[in-house]
Formats: C-alpha cells, structure tokens, sequence
C-alpha cells in the first residue's frame, strides 16, 4: 500500500535525467493514509506535538500524564530509534537520530494523531486494522509511531539527514534519491566525509568573497558544471547570511548534499580518499579541500586521470608541481571546459599585442580570474594602456605586476588618470608611473589617494610640490598612513627633527618616508650621530643619505675621509661617484680602505 512513497511519478521528468539542483520544495511520493492536514500544505503548522482538545481525555484511554507532551516526544524518540536500529544502526547512533529529527518525528506523530482523530487505522492495512480491532489501550502510541515510520518506506533516511542539518523537504528529495544505500552505509559515509572533508579549518568569510569574485569576473559562455556551480551559489545567495555562509562548516555541509546528492553515492574509499590525496600531493592542504569544492563542487565527481588530464593545460603557468595546488585554490574554475577553452584565448590575444608569454602566464598565476573574462572586455583596457604609451613589454610588465588592472572597469582606470592630470602629471609622466607602480591605478580615488595627499598636506607639503614628490615616488600613493608613513615620521622626530624639516626632506627626497624604520633609518642615524659625530639636523640638507648602502658606502668613504682627517658635507661624501671620490679624498683611482676597527 504504501511501497509508492519514494518512487517518482511515471510521467516525471526525473525519471529520465535527475537534476539535484533543482529539487521540487514538495515531496513526489504518494500514500494512501488520509491525513486530516499535512504539515507542508499548511500555510502555518500546528506546534510541535500538539495534543488535540478531543483526544485530551477518550473513553478508552488511560488517565494522561502530567506532561503528556513530553511523554509523547520521548515515546516517539524512542521508536524512531528503534526503527532505525531495525536497520543495523548502532544504539547511540540512533539515539542521535531520534534526538536530532524534530521535523520529522512531528511529521509521524501528527499522522498517528490524524489517524486517531477520524478512526481511520481500520483503512491501513492488516497492521492498521489489527490497531483499530485492539484499541488504544492494548497498542500504545510507541507503537503506532513506530508504523508510520515504516509506513513511510525511506527506511530511517530521511530522519538521518535531517540530523545531519537537511531541512525536512530537502531530506524526503535526498533521500528518495539514495534509496538504494543501506542506512548504517549512509551513516558511515557521511562520518567519513565530515572528516575528510569538513575537518579542517577553512578561510570563513574568504569563501564567499572569492565566490563573489569568481562570479563578477566572469564574462565568457559557461558550461553545464560552471552552471551548476552559479546555481549552487545563487542558491547559497538566497539564504540568511548569502555566500558567506560558504565558510560555515555545518551549513556548507547541508548546502552541498542538497544540491549535490550524489555525493553520497561515491565510495570513500575507492574514489573520495585517492582524490583528496592526489589533491594533497600536488599542493592543496587538506585543511583547505573543503574552500576548493565549495567553490567548484563538479571536482568531486572527477577521477584523478581527468584531474590530471584538466591541469596539464596549465602546466607553464603553474612550472612547479605544488604551485598547481596553489592555482587550483585561487581560481578552481580552471579545470571547466569553459575556462580552458578561453585560456587559449587569452594567450592568443596577448600574443597578437606582442606580450611576452612568461608576462602573461605570471599574470595568470598571480590573478587567474582573467582566465574568466572575456577577450573582447581584455581588448578594452589594453587600449587605454596603450593610449599611455604603455604596450609590447612595458604592458608585460604592467600586467604581471598588477594583473588586476586587466579586470578593472575601463573607466575606473579613466578616473585615476584624470585625478592625477589634475594634480598636474602629464600623461607622458603617468605612463611611467604606471610602469613603475602599477598598484595606484586599482586603489580607491577616495579611499586610497585622496588620503595620500591629505596626508602630504598635513605635514607641509603643499600643493605646488606634490607632482615632483610622486613623479619621484610614486609607491606613497600605496603606502599605509598609519602602518607606514605616520610611525615614520614620527620616529624621525623623536630623533630631533621638526616636523618643517621632514616636509622639507620630502620635498627634496620623496623615497624617505619609504624606509624601514629598523632595516634603515635607525642604523643609518645611529652611524650618523655617533661614529661619525654630526648632527642629525645634516640630513635635512641631504636628506639622501639615508638611500646610500651603509655597509658598501656610507661606512667605506667615512673611514676614508676620517683617516685623511677631511671635513666635508654628507653630499660630499656620498654624492660623487667612486672615480671622482677617488681623486679628490685620495689622489687614486682605488677604494680599497679597511675600517679602523677591522684592522684591530
């Protein structure tokens, strides 16, 4: 009678192609007991247990329980476990089960109560007849639950993958779909994926900002496992939390076994474990798997021979065996047939603006989301860099720094060229800064750049100024304020400099404040003020010297400049280039002098 539970209907379309992630919100299967109600139909479901007013006190039942609900719950617990153990599952695990499946415990215990309610056991079977003829007293409610599960025909399934996280209409559709695994084969399985898996730690929030990347980026004709990865996502995307939910364990687990069923049908051992150690070999942590098949789950379904076959594409992008891993990490849409094909592309492309390929492929490595954008979108910007004087190898350059810039909106690019024409940079001038510091022209007009020059302006570099002070050093516009160029500054004011002085040294010597405090400045000052006994207040003239190498210069010439017992400026010194140091301070063309203390 009810052997029609979990079959689909003949005329369904999944019986001819089965498509998880479109499962219907409903279950397909049939039965012949006749619900009063049905919690999915109801547009608001009765209270978990609700005890109907006209069943409170029947003639042939004994007197109820204080809590007769709680008795209830616990009956009912207590034969869903005893169902399940039916099928070989163990006594704790099926305790879990039963303590874990509220949906559908409520779902049985409502149906026995429906049955009650209209009389109508005499029309289930010769089970249900013999419960009509012996009445309430004799059979008992544990009982009657333990019917309706078995009556249910997914043998304990569906109350295990609800326990696993599942919602109750996703679990019936799942597992309608495993209906030839055996429960205890399923429960194992599942064990043994969380741990393979879902064990490791995985990147959180990062998940689901590289999915949102991934999906922005994308600007090419997709194929069917691109496709159900962007179902997967949107699906994701249409719950509380979106795509950062990705970076839940818990939640991830239940997303992918909606969506991807057949999951559960592959063997752990003959395919899942091979896999994930073939992954671990060519450099994905297993701490990490979980963020690689959240972001490309049709990997999961792959045999190691297509995985090698998919990756050997990229072989001259990722030259080492464990930079594969790393590759596949950032941008796992690289094994689709999609992304491949436009690979092709893009090599072709660049080829044809006389690139240079070891350009493109450490752009590739660095950024590989332009393996998703489209030529056409490619050929946009490299006009706009070549209107910059930018092409051939500079564009290499410029790319393999910053590949970023190739995915940019093109007038995104067109702003920071303007901001920096209004600052009085000519375009001739903004092609070697981008050359040199590529990172400026993806940064934030007004998050980034504007700060930079509030920044100048604050220590007393005026407006005037501020086209030599980033024609010099452009990287300021990418420096910290408060990791870099404040902790700077303010050490070299703790060395005794004003705060005019250090405007005064940015504006003749724009790199300072690019120094490290500790690899630079302090060694450098600390020679300064107490080997060489001057002042500090020198290098506001000569704010360069903290450029020169203190071992291969600045310490070689003071050594000769004090054995001749010279005085001369820090310009002096270190200014002139070895030949004319040499015949000025020492009459030779050699500068071979030992340090007083090395002869010691």
């Amino acid at each position: 009678m009810f052997s029609q539970f979990f079959q689909l209907s003949p005329t369904s379309p999944q019986n001819l192609f089965f498509n998880p992630l479109f499962l219907p919100h409903y279950p397909l299967f049939f039965h012949k007991i006749p619900f009063k109600s049905h919690p999915f139909l109801l547009p608001k479901p009765k209270p978990l247990l609700h005890f109907h007013p006209l069943l409170a006190t029947p003639p042939s039942n004994p007197a109820p329980l204080p809590n007769d609900q709680s008795w209830q719950t616990h009956e009912a617990q207590e034969a869903i476990s005893e169902f399940l153990q039916g099928f070989g599952v163990s006594q704790a695990d099926s305790d879990s089960i039963s303590s874990n499946s509220p949906r559908y415990l409520k779902m049985l215990v409502d149906g026995v109560r429906d049955l009650d309610e209209l009389s109508l056991w005499g029309s289930c079977g010769a089970e249900g007849k013999d419960f009509a003829v012996a009445g309430d007293a004799v059979v008992g409610f544990k009982k009657k639950v333990l019917y309706m599960a078995k009556e249910k025909g997914d043998n304990g399934k569906v109350a295990f993958l609800e326990s696993v996280g599942l919602s109750l209409s996703a679990a019936m559709n799942v597992a309608r779909y495993l209906s030839a695994e055996s429960l205890p084969a399923l429960v194992h399985k599942v064990k043994c994926l969380k741990e393979l898996l879902f064990s490791g730690n995985n990147d959180g929030g990062r998940i689901g900002k590289n999915a949102r990347r991934m999906m922005m980026y994308l600007s090419i004709p997709i194929d069917e496992e691109l496709q159900q990865t962007l179902s997967f996502f949107e699906k994701i995307q249409a719950r509380r939390g979106g795509l950062d939910m990705l970076g839940s364990n818990d939640a991830s687990f239940r997303y992918l076994i909606e969506s991807f069923p057949r999951l559960l049908l592959l063997s752990v051992e003959s395919h899942m474990k091979p896999m994930v150690e073939f992954l671990e070999n060519i450099g994905v942590p297993r701490g990490r798997l979980l963020n690689l098949i959240l972001l490309f789950p049709p990997i999961i379904f792959y045999n190691i021979e297509l995985i090698k076959l998919r990756v050997l594409a990229f072989k001259e992008v990722a030259v080492v065996d464990k930079d594969m891993g790393k590759l596949l990490l950032k941008y796992p849409w690289i094994l689709s047939t999609s992304i491949r094909e436009n690979y092709k592309e893009v090599l072709y492309f660049f080829n044809l603006e006389k690139v240079p390929i070891l350009s493109v492929h450490r752009a590739i490595k660095s950024w590989p989301h332009i393996l998703g954008c489209s030529t056409s979108k490619l050929k946009l910007m490299v006009e706009h860099f070549d209107e910059l004087g930018v092409r051939n190898k500079k564009l290499g350059q410029v790319i393999a720094k910053s590949p970023q810039l190739l995915l940019r909106k093109p007038q995104e690019l067109l702003q920071v060229i303007s901001f920096l024409e209004d600052l009085g940079i000519d375009k001739e001038t903004i092609g070697r800064i981008i050359c040199r510091c590529p990172e400026i022209f993806a940064t934030s007009i007004e998050k980034t750049l504007k700060r930079k020059l509030d920044f100048l302006t604050s220590i007393g570099v005026s407006g005037a100024h501020v086209p030599r002070v980033i024609k010099k050093y452009p990287e300021l516009f990418v420096s910290d304020v408060d990791r870099t160029l404040l902790p700077r500054m303010t050490y070299l004011m703790t060395l005794g400099l004003s705060a005019k002085d250090i405007a005064f040294m940015v504006r003749k010597f724009s790199p300072l404040l690019g120094y490290s405090i500790d690899e630079v400045l302090r060694p450098k000052a600390e020679f300064l003020v107490n080997t060489m006994e001057k002042p500090i207040t020198d290098v506001v003239d000569y704010p360069r010297y903290f450029s020169y190498s203190l071992e291969k210069k600045i310490k070689p010439r003071f050594w000769v400049i004090k054995g001749r017992n010279i005085e001369c400026s820090l310009k002096d010194m270190l200014g002139k280039n070895d030949d004319d140091f040499a015949a000025d301070y020492m009459g030779v063309g050699s500068m071979l002098v030992t340090s007083p203390i090395a002869k010691q």
